[in-house]
């Protein structure tokens, strides 16, 4: 754990104009003050005071204070314009770094930020979820030891942000996971987030791979500077992440998107539109389709030892195959369907779509489009993009990075540590670190001998 921040005690400094009585009550301003920084919202003296309001002295002395914490920086020369050139004054956002994760059903990414959220590095390999979950724990913590030598922070870790297939519940925000939630079943009973926490020493974040995947493309993708966006994940399971005003909405409980199961009807069938529409069903008529000889394509697949995945499926479809055009046209309309309806209540600017299907093949795009733009009210459909995602597998990590950012600086969570100089230094979380530390959990993964060799 990194030492305190410097002492700011009312004993060890002397109070000028403006100083707080105690420090306790200089904590709501530099929780303004900074955040007004790190967000862009100013970044000179005279445009902190006009924002927030206090005076020249109060955010001349907590500025003094957020750069004795490192918080802040003030060495660069802004423009002059008619006088004295303004000093700017900058986040420090290399003062720690993020580290990052996401848990796919058959991969796992891992990477570095800083503390703005931008990712610095990442690494992809192939998992397999359903694998012993001390197993996967043990790669995953690896993954993170490796990734710190090889990027080589400046500063110490500040936060784990994980992003995983289902829904996380809701929680108040700032607030780190003090256990892991059931959102895994082959996971239940393990303790991934205790033992990350113990191991790492740092909090530890964790949302659904919709939700993170919705803000890297609304921070770093095609949503930059949009207020409403709908962002769609198809993959085994179907999802939405949804942006208004500009922010991710959730639900009361973290668990708005859930539009996989929505009840849907496909050629005399009723089922959930996973079950009509995900990869699953893709895979079982492609297989159908091979065995029925509907598809000679897929046949000649199947007859020389080939799996037929939704992939093949895909594949055969943008060469031309009928009967996999018709499978993966059927699965763009029953989307379409439920989207339309989304895009009639949100009237969303723009409409991202994601998933290895969708980034391979036009056809399934073009079906959900016809579908939306048909069932749509003109107003919706006036000015709406429908779009594939071009971030790929990144953007769950971007995603990933900017929870942790954003929770890391959120008012209530950074008034507690913000005197410190460090998260690490919360109550809450020196607490739940002493206790973790007494607790017996798998022990720590072993480390990587240099900074290349793990991966291989």
């Amino acid at each position: 754990m990194p030492p305190n921040g410097p002492d700011l005690s009312e004993s060890s400094r002397p109070r000028g104009k403006g100083r707080p009585r105690t420090v306790e009550t200089a904590a709501p301003s530099l929780v303004e003050l900074l955040n007004l920084v790190r967000t862009g919202a100013a970044n000179t003296r005279q445009e902190l005071e006009r924002q927030s309001e206090f005076g020249r002295a109060v955010v001349a002395d907590r500025l003094t204070m957020l750069g004795d914490l490192g918080l802040v920086d003030e060495s660069e020369l802004g423009t002059a314009t008619g006088g004295r050139a303004p000093r700017l004054v900058r986040f420090a956002a290399r003062r720690a770094a993020i580290l990052l994760a996401t848990l796919d059903q058959t991969a796992i990414g891992v990477g570095v930020a800083d503390l703005s959220g931008k990712l610095l590095t990442e690494h992809h390999e192939a998992a397999d979820l359903t694998a012993p979950p001390a197993e996967l724990a043990e790669r995953l913590g690896a993954l993170f030891r490796w990734s710190m030598e090889r990027h080589a922070p400046q500063g110490s870790i500040w936060g784990i942000s994980l992003s995983v297939p289902g829904a996380v519940q809701g929680a108040t925000e700032g607030d780190f996971l003090t256990a892991t939630p059931p959102v895994l079943p082959a996971w239940e009973g393990f303790p991934l987030v205790e033992t990350l926490t113990r191991d790492f020493g740092v909090p530890v974040w964790m949302r659904s791979s919709v939700e993170t995947m919705t803000m890297g493309e609304l921070h770093a993708g095609a949503g930059i500077g949009t207020r409403s966006m709908l962002f769609l994940k198809v993959g085994r399971r179907i999802g939405a992440g949804i942006v208004c005003d500009g922010q991710l909405y959730r639900g009361a409980h973290g668990a708005a998107g859930l539009i996989g199961s929505l009840p849907v009807t496909s050629g005399g069938r009723s089922g959930p539109l996973d079950a009509l529409a995900g990869l699953d069903m893709i895979q079982r008529e492609g297989l159908a389709a091979a065995q029925d000889g509907r598809s000679p394509m897929l046949a000649d697949i199947q007859r020389r030892g080939g799996e037929i995945s939704a992939i093949e499926v895909s594949q055969a479809a943008q060469i031309g195959d009928p009967a996999s055009v018709a499978i993966l046209t059927d699965s763009g309309h029953l989307i379409g369907q439920v989207v339309a309806t989304l895009a009639n209540a949100l009237n969303p600017e723009l409409i991202v779509l994601s998933g290895s299907i969708v980034q391979t093949n036009d056809i399934l795009l073009a079906a959900l489009r016809e579908a939306v733009y048909g069932a749509s009210h003109p107003f919706v459909t006036r000015d709406l993009r429908i779009i594939r995602s071009q971030m790929g597998s990144s953007a769950g990590l971007v995603g990933a990075a900017r929870v942790a950012s954003e929770q890391l600086f959120a008012p209530a969570f950074l008034k507690e540590w913000v005197l410190q100089g460090s998260p690490l230094a919360h109550p809450a979380f020196t607490a739940l670190h002493d206790r973790l530390s007494k607790t017996s959990v798998p022990p720590p993964p072993p480390r990587a001998r240099t900074g290349q060799e793990l991966p291989k």
